[in-house]
């Protein structure tokens, strides 16, 4: 089911605010439970909530201007906002990481310096992990129904945040068993898996940023997709990108030079219609329609538009006492040069004898215009 930008908004700041109630909550608990309990760990893990509190606020933010419409100065809408604010979570979450295992170091080296906590930090821990990981559950079912990197990622910190809750309540137990290293150790190990989570997300979208193309399988089946359409001859240049939850794919089309450009057109909207259908994150595509392949064809961009032309051919023709009575011109424009059909009314021509002879007069004239490739004479 497509999802409108609307609903996306809607669900996104529905589980975010939820988000930022739990976890402003919970770093007043942890802040003040690990002050009075005497749990550094507590303590570092209520700062830690802290962040997830900012991610929230990024998350709200980047929702607000990535739902815009596109507007004259983003053509293509906003969702790039929201690929920067994955980038910066993803970026925060090494960041965390990076804190994370520092004081765990410390604690490693001053193993003198860790105090027996309170009980009833244990408790605090334990509400954090049912709590955090709750959250996650329910942030990464909204992400995958709207498909949304950004809200990807924010599950993925409130998980970090269950996780450090954990490495708390086996730090403050094993304390009171005689293990009090036991915490930074398990602190270190879970720093490095946030760390890989966040360069995992900012990896992927600075990727998108630098307009990376869409997965080699998902490109594969685009271009099959198009080749199933009627008189889609061959395509070439397909090209892909992301923008926020969103894909975008141009691509040339080679159709028969006789056809119209009406049902050129129509060909080619056949074509997005099918991309777009078939293809969930699909919502812009780009056809430019090739009467031949112009990546190996001789280029045409030099050649005179139709006007200055027909100016040229009008003159040779007005040399001929018949020839100059042509009244309907085609030009096609391949393979660096121009094929012209012409029609001429057929109460000019008497018998076979006339028509070939109009037909070599009609050739001849035309050669004399530069850039001119093959030509023919209809009579109607």
């Amino acid at each position: 089911m497509e999802v409108t930008l609307e609903q996306r908004k809607q669900e996104t700041n529905r589980i975010t605010l939820w988000g930022v109630a739990v976890n402003l909550l919970l770093t007043v608990i942890k802040i003040i439970g690990g002050i009075i309990g005497q749990s550094q760990a507590l303590l570092a893990d209520g700062i830690h909530s802290l962040s997830d509190l900012a991610s929230d606020g990024m998350v709200l933010l980047a929702v607000k201007h990535a739902g815009e419409d596109a507007d004259e100065d983003h053509p293509y809408g906003h969702g790039r906002y929201e690929t920067l604010a994955t980038v910066a979570l993803g970026i925060l979450l090494i960041g965390v990481a990076v804190g994370i295992a520092f004081s765990a170091m410390h604690r490693l080296e001053h193993p003198d310096q860790i105090a027996i906590p309170a009980l009833f930090t244990l408790i605090i821990a334990a509400i954090s992990i049912i709590s955090k990981e709750a959250l996650y559950h329910a942030t990464r079912i909204i992400a995958q129904k709207i498909r949304s990197p950004l809200l990807e990622a924010n599950a993925w910190h409130h998980r970090s945040d269950a996780v450090s809750s954990i490495v708390v309540l086996i730090g403050i137990g094993a304390t009171y068993i005689g293990y009090p290293l036991l915490d930074a150790i398990a602190a270190i190990i879970v720093a490095l898996m946030i760390a890989k989570i966040g360069f995992d997300l900012s990896r992927q979208s600075v990727q998108e940023l630098v307009d990376t193309a869409l997965e080699p399988e998902m490109v594969k089946k685009i271009r099959q997709s198009i080749l199933d359409i009627d008189d889609v001859r061959q395509l070439h240049l397909l090209r892909s990108r992301r923008m926020g939850h969103n894909a975008l794919v141009d691509v040339h089309i080679q159709v028969s030079p006789k056809l119209s450009v009406s049902e050129g057109h129509h060909i080619s909207e056949a074509v997005e219609k099918t991309l777009i259908d078939n293809f969930e994150e699909i919502n812009d595509v780009t056809v430019h329609i090739d009467p031949e392949d112009d990546e190996n064809a001789a280029s045409c961009r030099n050649l005179p538009l139709r006007s200055k032309l027909l100016l040229a051919l009008s003159h040779e023709w007005s040399k001929h006492s018949i020839l100059k009575h042509i009244d309907d011109i085609t030009l096609h424009y391949l393979n660096g040069h121009i094929s012209v059909e012409a029609r001429l009314p057929l109460k000019f021509v008497q018998s076979l004898e006339d028509a070939h002879s109009l037909q070599q007069d009609f050739e001849l004239a035309c050669k004399q215009v530069q850039c001119i490739g093959d030509c023919e004479l209809h009579f109607s």
